[in-house]
């Protein structure tokens, strides 16, 4: 049972997911915004397209780490065990608004990316061996199509079935991994449509 205060922890996560990597690096170090280029998103992989690898190796790392530390903090701070079913719907909480607030981020006019690279942080957080899978899967339908945001909606999909078939502490698990997909899918509302028509933008990170 969640008291009052547990939710307390969503103040925190909203803020650490709402910081703006790739607006801020643009910004700072290019003198340019990611939102005004490209695909018009602030995210990784737009920053790889307008950036170039460097600075979306950077933004794609701190996005990671988001939603890691949205979901650890409440391990390291309170007293419970990490196989706590109350310890899980705190770390939740965090992670919804973690994501939610890489999407919707307060420091940068709630314009922000799709949540993708904080949400695989916020999985790593939560259960790494389904995170580890979910990689696979982005990995082998990327090299083999190119389409990040087909390896993407693949892998935010593979992670709820697996919250599904593993053993858990709580059924909010997977109904949470079910939510996290369809944020994922609703993000990826545009590309989806592109990909049906055949006008999806592809991207090969392995090339010179």
């Amino acid at each position: 049972m969640m008291n009052w205060t547990d939710f307390l922890w969503a103040i925190p996560a909203y803020f650490l997911g709402s910081i703006p990597t790739a607006v801020w690096l643009g910004r700072a170090k290019y003198d340019l915004d990611v939102r005004e280029h490209g695909s018009k998103n602030a995210g990784a992989t737009n920053t790889f397209r307008v950036l170039g690898k460097k600075a979306g190796r950077v933004v794609l790392s701190i996005d990671i780490l988001k939603g890691m530390l949205a979901v650890l903090l409440p391990f390291f701070v309170l007293p419970f065990s990490f196989s706590s079913p109350h310890l899980t719907h705190i770390q939740l909480v965090a992670s919804f608004m973690a994501v939610l607030g890489h999407v919707f981020p307060i420091f940068a006019g709630f314009k922000g990316g799709k949540g993708v690279a904080t949400s695989l942080g916020v999985i790593v957080g939560l259960q790494p061996l389904a995170a580890g899978i979910c990689l696979i899967v982005f990995l082998v339908v990327f090299i083999f199509t190119h389409y990040v945001s087909l390896g993407s909606v693949s892998a935010a999909v593979a992670f709820c079935c697996c919250l599904w078939l593993f053993p858990i502490n709580t059924y909010a698990l997977p109904v949470f991994g079910s939510l996290l997909a369809l944020i994922v899918i609703f993000a990826h509302r545009k590309n989806i449509r592109r990909l049906l028509d055949g006008t999806e933008n592809k991207m090969n990170l392995f090339k010179k």
